[in-house]
């Protein structure tokens, strides 16, 4: 990583209900702890389509410049998997103004609305053409913009890690890199022109496609140096 982590922000072990005190389910879905983390799961069947999906919202707003870590385990081999950040409303609204459209789940309310952020899917397994090959993406909105593309480097499941995959995100004014396990998958950077302004403080928030079953721990956020 080409920043230096600083101090830390934010940490949560996402290990109890009580970790997710004040989080905003925006979708419907199933939220338990029995396994090594958060479990989430869709309580929709998959053919109630983009209705099926949710949006699990950490209630911090984060500052620009930051390094963003999480594990995650799929335990399921179908689904995708989206972490947003930097997310915010538009025209210098936050993200939960009440004059803002309602978000519900279904993806368009996301990425063309009337909210700004980046989502990194870094979990694409929902379609033929995904699961043939997997790449991660980072889409910069409003607007859907295809900003960054690298291969993915978690396996099908017959070979994957018993342990949870270690994710992080660096995320500044004007750069934005991934990582799965300390290896590089990609990097963005923004001259705040091409695709929209410049995206600096905002939310973050984890996003499920059914019928994926994700698992999540150790959410931490570190100022970024």
């Amino acid at each position: 990583m080409t920043y230096k982590k600083g101090r830390l922000l934010y940490d949560n072990p996402l290990s109890s209900p009580s970790d997710v005190d004040g989080w905003i389910m925006e979708g419907q879905a199933r939220v338990t702890f029995e396994g090594r983390g958060m479990r989430m799961a869709s309580v929709l069947d998959p053919s109630a389509g983009q209705a099926a999906n949710f949006v699990y919202w950490c209630d911090r707003k984060f500052p620009d410049n930051i390094i963003i870590e999480w594990e995650f385990s799929p335990l399921s081999e179908e689904g995708l998997a989206i972490l947003f950040f930097g997310a915010d409303g538009k025209d210098g609204k936050d993200l939960f103004d009440k004059s803002l459209a309602k978000r519900t789940g279904p993806y368009i309310q996301y990425h063309t609305g009337d909210i700004n952020a980046f989502h990194v899917s870094y979990y694409r397994r929902s379609e033929t053409e995904e699961r043939a090959l997997n790449v991660a993406n980072l889409r910069k909105s409003a607007g859907f913009y295809l900003a960054a593309q690298g291969a993915d480097p978690i396996p099908a499941s017959r070979y994957r890690s018993n342990e949870p995959y270690r994710l992080a995100i660096l995320k500044t004014r004007a750069r934005v890199e991934f990582y799965v396990n300390d290896i590089f998958v990609f990097r963005f950077d923004d001259d705040g022109k091409k695709y929209g302004g410049y995206i600096t403080e905002g939310y973050i928030g984890l996003r499920q496609k059914t019928p994926l079953i994700g698992e999540y721990s150790n959410l931490r956020v570190y100022e970024a140096l």
